[in-house]
């Protein structure tokens, strides 16, 4: 891993700053000496930051969700500090509860947030990052985007859409000297599980929602923000940062484990899967 040694300010934009592993970041960004354009629904958390750093933190209340005012906020944190060096998609909720159970409203608010939020940021930066030539998109993913897990299959998939997004803008905004980064992070201290919003408990899944509880009563301890953020700092610090990375030994372990269970999957499966492709001359030209 290189450092890029650049020892000018860098300016952060960070959603989702007021807690969390957003507050993290905000905290390690201005720790380091760089500029932070804290941006959260409730920025009232954020007075003690502002008063510890003077000038160097403009805190935004802003909704992801809303688009023209994620649009405006971006604005802003330009005109306010000159430019945008590196912008963290933080801001996200976990809508918890059987895929069976969730009403539309929650399955619609649950994607809202996780993913038009981060698309919304996200388009709304790139015309700057372009401008400059240069720029590293953050995208904070999750565990939940390594495979989908009993109670979180909505979560998952907003992780699933924000990584499939995330890829594609990566290709994209290469040329630009635009770089961008999934970041997977495992367990950590933050309200994202006491927070979260639930569904209305179907009978039917009760047996399987008592294993579960059973499971995590034996199970994970949770790590520091501070862990997360100082590796963030790593990676931003790095000419070449990776497409993905991943937070954590457990989250680690889980990666490999499952990307070896589909490679088994797919080798057993391997002659199935070639004799469904063979190609052929298109067949409507004869019909012209």
């Amino acid at each position: 891993m290189e450092a890029s040694g650049t020892a000018a300010p860098r300016v952060w934009f960070i959603t989702g700053a007021s807690r969390g592993l957003g507050r993290a970041f905000a905290e390690a960004a201005l720790a380091a000496g760089d500029r932070v354009v804290g941006a959260a629904r409730d920025v009232a958390p954020l007075d003690d930051l502002a008063t510890r750093h003077p000038g160097r933190l403009l805190a935004l209340r802003l909704d992801v969700t809303d688009r023209p005012a994620v649009v405006d906020a971006v604005a802003k944190a330009v005109r306010h500090f000159g430019r945008l060096d590196i912008v963290v998609n933080n801001a996200g909720a976990l809508f918890a509860g059987m895929v069976e159970e969730f009403t539309e409203e929650q399955a619609r608010a649950q994607m809202e947030l996780n993913f038009f939020g981060a698309l919304w940021v996200s388009q709304a930066v790139l015309p700057h990052l372009r401008a400059q030539g240069s720029g590293h998109l953050v995208q904070i993913s999750s565990i939940g985007a390594l495979g989908g897990f009993p109670s979180t299959g909505l979560y998952s998939a907003s992780k699933f859409a924000l990584e499939g997004m995330s890829e594609a803008l990566a290709a994209e905004a290469a040329s630009f000297g635009v770089k961008v980064t999934i970041v997977q992070p495992g367990g950590y201290w933050t309200d994202l599980y006491t927070s979260s919003t639930a569904t209305t408990p179907h009978p039917a899944y009760d047996p399987l929602r008592e294993e579960l509880a059973k499971q995590w009563a034996e199970g994970s301890i949770d790590s520091e923000p501070r862990l997360a953020a100082e590796a963030l700092m790593k990676l931003v610090a790095s000419d070449k940062p990776p497409l993905r990375l991943l937070l954590g030994s457990m989250v680690y372990d889980v990666a490999f484990d499952i990307t070896q269970r589909r490679l088994a999957t797919w080798a057993e499966w391997e002659e199935v899967s070639r004799a469904a492709e063979k190609a052929v001359p298109d067949p409507r030209a004869e019909l012209s």
